[in-house]
């Protein structure tokens, strides 16, 4: 069979959660790392999630990157295309998520498309256009704090209507629960109104597995990862998707546990200090690793010593709100976020180069910083940790066993979720 799903991630991590739903509903998934030569092999693969980092990007730049990954996943025979952002869908005013929106649907001479940002496993839902992590609106979920894409205002209709010339109208949860005609017959008539863009609610997987069947035929569907979870269904229903055994099946994990978080979200901090409480970390300080690199030496004497043991080996660049923008304060917010990303990509070259194999990234610039140092071009998508982040390998040129990464959304996971990570692995 052709190639089925084509998606298209503006960054690595939510690349990977996207991927890990497709797998775990049987659809086996390669994860790219920008766009691919010409000749990568596709034999017994239903999705290729092209993954950029392009969440914080200038718009020009992402709108660039997406249209050139259409124009390779539609030269693949790809049946549907999906844009996927993070499930708080995070962009300012400016975009990035409507620009490209808007940019892909007229790439594919589309006129409408859905926004379904909510993954209630993970606990993000939308209501009444609304969008809530848990029992919060997202701009009070911590979020609001958020150091390159702050989301201060829950409506998405007007998040989105910043970021677009184009109507966007909304599929309320009342439409859902009359069922898969009453919502296909309200999407019609929003677009016979000229809506293209519509912001979907969605409570549960009742509600997403409503909107797959609605949406299975748009040539562009938008949003988190949970539609993902909810379409492969709807591919086999057609007779698009083939039923296969494990999906996600890996080789053998070796080597040496590194943890490296740039992320300072409220879940990752709380994930922090769970391990530190049980396990030793290094802090990286921005300020320090501005003036020279004395800390990456230190972080990497720090590792080295320890990683034989049993334990997973922190080190982390995570702070508080407080002292994030202190730093930004001081050394401005691109500079500050650059060192970061720097120190955590040179710790992991050097360190996998001498034996880690088993990696966890948390933060989406910091994966993508990672992945981008260590050369890696794709990922294979095993079983899941936690919701939104499995486990993938790859391999290396010079190694000769495969390197395995799980690359965590700053949000998602466990309190345990570092140490907890390792043991899932095989």
């Amino acid at each position: 069979m052709s190639l089925v799903l084509g998606a298209i991630a503006d960054d690595f991590t939510g690349a990977t959660d996207l991927a890990n739903n497709l797998v775990r509903a049987g659809m086996r998934t390669l994860q790219v790392i920008g766009i691919p030569g010409p000749d990568l092999a596709l034999e017994n693969i239903d999705a290729v999630v092209v993954a950029f980092k392009s969440r914080s990007c200038p718009v020009r730049e992402s709108v660039d990157s997406s249209l050139a990954a259409l124009a390779w996943l539609q030269a693949r025979g790809a049946r549907q295309i999906y844009f996927k952002y993070c499930s708080t869908f995070d962009s300012t005013d400016a975009g990035n998520i409507g620009p490209v929106s808007d940019a892909l649907l007229e790439r594919l001479e589309a006129k409408q498309t859905v926004m379904v940002p909510a993954f209630p496993a993970n606990n993000r839902t939308v209501y009444q256009g609304h969008l809530f992590v848990g029992d919060r609106l997202l701009n009070d979920s911590g979020m609001e704090h958020h150091p390159l894409n702050p989301m201060r205002d829950a409506d998405l209709v007007r998040t989105l209507s910043r970021q677009t010339d184009h109507d966007v109208g909304l599929l309320a949860r009342s439409d859902l629960a009359a069922g898969v005609k009453a919502s296909s017959d309200r999407l019609e008539a929003l677009a016979a109104q000229g809506v293209r863009h519509v912001i979907c609610d969605t409570l549960d997987e009742t509600d997403l597995a409503t909107l797959a069947a609605v949406v299975v035929e748009l040539p562009l569907v938008t949003g988190g990862s949970g539609l993902g979870q909810a379409l492969p269904a709807e591919y086999r229903r057609l007779g698009w998707l083939d039923t296969v055994d494990q999906a996600g099946r890996l080789e053998p994990a070796s080597g040496g546990a590194l943890v490296l978080s740039g992320s300072c979200s409220q879940a990752t901090l709380l994930q922090i200090k769970h391990f530190l409480n049980r396990y030793e970390g290094f802090a990286l300080d921005p300020l320090k690793l501005a003036k020279d690199d004395t800390q990456i030496g230190q972080a990497l004497n720090f590792a080295r010593q320890r990683m034989g043991g049993k334990a997973p080996v922190l080190i982390y660049a995570s702070a508080t709100p407080d002292m994030v923008r202190q730093a930004q304060d001081q050394l401005g917010v691109a500079v500050a976020g650059e060192r970061v990303e720097r120190a955590l990509a040179v710790i992991a070259s050097e360190l996998v180069a001498e034996g880690a194999g088993r990696l966890l990234i948390a933060g989406g610039e910091t994966s993508g910083a990672v992945v981008s140092a260590l050369g890696i071009c794709e990922l294979r998508i095993g079983d899941q940790i936690d919701p939104g982040v499995p486990w993938t390998q790859t391999r290396l040129n010079g190694r000769q066993a495969p390197l395995s990464l799980a690359l965590k959304s700053g949000n998602f996971g466990g309190v345990d979720f570092f140490s907890r990570a390792f043991e899932v692995l095989l």
